[in-house]
């Protein structure tokens, strides 16, 4: 596993102006409690069973017209009554906010430029087709996960037009030529697995405290004394 190149004092918008190229993997681990709670499940990939940083990956698809890079990513995305399950296209903006998301890096594999543009089809094919999110694989992965036997295997719960987040990235690039996690099976790839990764690669990071979230702060008030009356 390479080293990360630690960053400091940059905005996460700043970091992915300086990062973000078109064929890159970017990760990034939210501070709200599914985050946090995707982010607990990949512990069993530590030997000591901290926390991954990560609870979410993507694919840069680059700097378009509007001036903005654009990712592919397979998301639930809720927005004023307008829900997207499955493949799409995003701006980064989308993971521009420092607090929401303390943790972001960006993984470079070296692509040459006939990978970056195979993969880069291949991952707007699923967008065109209307590939769907698949929340049964994640419960199939994180079984994976405390049973490590099952993670080479076939995931126990796949479906057929199908991707979670960090699946489609890795699927991408295995059709790109790139195969990124050679001992773990497609469907149970997690954005852990993309960070550790034995294929050649650089990597920056930016990792920030995360704020508490809204079961630990009212769990921290819960423990405050009550000052006594009189």
């Amino acid at each position: 596993m390479s080293d990360p190149i630690v960053v400091s004092g940059l905005t996460n918008q700043e970091f992915f102006d300086t990062h973000a190229r078109p064929g890159r993997i970017g990760l990034v681990g939210g501070a709200e409690i599914t985050n946090r709670l995707i982010a607990r499940a990949q512990r069993h990939l530590d030997a000591d069973g901290a926390w991954s940083h990560w609870s979410h990956a993507f694919l840069f698809q680059g700097r378009r017209a509007d001036g903005h890079h654009w990712i592919i990513e397979s998301d639930l995305d809720i927005h004023r009554k307008i829900i997207r399950l499955g493949v799409q296209e995003n701006r980064i903006a989308k993971y521009a906010d420092d607090a929401d998301y303390p943790v972001v890096g960006v993984i470079d594999l070296g692509l040459s430029p006939a990978q970056e543009q195979q993969a880069l089809a291949q991952a707007l094919e699923l967008v065109s087709a209307g590939t769907r999110y698949s929340l049964r694989e994640i419960v199939g992965t994180v079984w994976a996960l405390r049973h490590p036997k099952w993670q080479p295997r076939e995931n126990l719960l796949g479906q057929e037009k199908a991707f979670y987040c960090s699946a489609m990235v890795r699927h991408v690039m295995g059709l790109a030529g790139v195969n990124l996690t050679p001992d773990i099976t497609e469907k149970n790839t997690t954005p852990e697995h993309l960070w550790r990764m034995p294929v050649p690669h650089t990597k920056w990071l930016i990792a920030r405290e995360r704020k508490p979230g809204p079961l630990r702060r009212l769990a921290g008030r819960l423990r405050k004394p009550v000052p006594k009356k009189g």
